[in-house]
């Protein structure tokens, strides 16, 4: 799908033509400032929200220049995926005179849209954030910015601006082939209840889909909600096959409860992958250090963020259709049969 056009920077002029009030009375409202009705603060509030306004905190003869900041936005400092992408951006953008801010949404999209009107008044030459999904708000705030506007980690949705990521659906749909090539039926699944992961979510549409079309459905899933951890991977695994003994494979939302899953099954002795086949996502750099390697998909995240950040700084042109689609890449490891025929 096309991304949305890029338009102009909003101007004071433009919430008082939406709110009916005098630019003055606007700037007062804004700033917090002067002795404004009630009625009125929130008419003027409701119109910049609605349009997407921030408002510009460079003061004086700067006020219509941008600074040498790029805003990055992502959910979590804690998830073990960010700083490969961060890593990436801050090295393409090391000889660019650009430095790059972070802020945090904790999954929240009410806390990412006070992110962004928080970085966005501070007018930055560029803004990258984890994700398609935002609010109306946020995506009326990254509409009217005027300056690149890269969204990351997903491809599978309809960019405000430009989207460089992996297909998560495809990613799903990949791992459930190999899964299925290696000769497994019995599948059960284990990952976030978390209503904001997205991202999951879509890789879960696109593994159940390519079950499906072998005429297989899921023999069982649990859920979590909170953050990932190994203690959890244990937990869940133990809960899932306690139920479910007959299952012959685990595909779970992320390496961290994968690992954890996986230190569960040879603790309690069960062959790996003859018995019993697992699998993550992510790749990230904890496998390295476990007993067998986890089968996951490497999600390109170092190239995802080199790739954002080249767009920010004008190192690269924008893709024409918006999306720059990475290839996801399947990661044996010790942990899935090898596939049969």
């Amino acid at each position: 799908m096309s991304p949305e056009p890029r338009r102009r920077p909003l101007t004071l002029r433009d919430v008082s033509l939406a709110s009916g009030v005098s630019e003055m009375t606007v700037s007062r409202v804004l700033r917090n400032r002067g002795d404004v009705s009630p009625a009125t603060r929130e008419k003027v509030l409701t119109a910049a929200r609605t349009l997407g306004y921030v408002p510009n905190k460079i003061a004086g003869g700067l006020a219509s220049q941008r600074v040498n900041l790029v805003a990055v936005v992502i959910p979590s400092l804690s998830n073990l995926v960010f700083p490969d992408v961060l890593g990436g951006i801050s090295a393409e953008l090391d000889d660019t005179g650009l430095q790059p801010v972070v802020g945090v949404t904790n999954y929240g999209p009410a806390r990412e849209e006070t992110v962004l009107y928080d970085m966005l008044s501070w007018r930055p030459s560029g803004v990258i954030l984890a994700g398609l999904e935002h609010s109306r708000a946020s995506r009326a705030m990254l509409g009217n910015a005027g300056v690149p506007v890269v969204e990351i980690m997903d491809v599978d949705g309809h960019p405000i601006d430009c989207a460089v990521g992996i297909s998560h659906e495809r990613a799903g749909e990949e791992m459930a082939a190999q899964i299925l090539a290696a000769g497994y039926r019995r599948i059960g699944f284990i990952g976030t209840h978390m209503p904001e992961d997205h991202r999951a979510r879509k890789r879960l549409v696109g593994f159940e889909r390519a079950l499906a079309q072998a005429g297989l459905t899921l023999v069982a899933r649990e859920y979590y909600q909170g953050g990932s951890s190994l203690a959890k991977g244990r937990e869940l695994t133990e809960r899932i096959l306690a139920r479910e003994p007959e299952l012959d494979f685990l595909y779970y939302s992320n390496d961290l409860i994968g690992a954890g899953g996986l230190i569960w099954a040879l603790g309690q002795g069960i062959d790996i992958p003859g018995r019993l086949g697992l699998a993550g996502f992510n790749g990230v750099d904890l496998l390295d250090g476990l007993p067998m390697r986890l089968a996951t998909t490497d999600a390109r995240r170092l190239d995802i963020g080199r790739r954002a950040a080249r767009i920010v700084a004008g190192k690269d042109p924008r893709p024409e259709d918006g999306i720059i689609a990475l290839a996801p890449t399947f990661l044996p490891g010790d942990t899935i049969r090898p596939r049969r025929g």
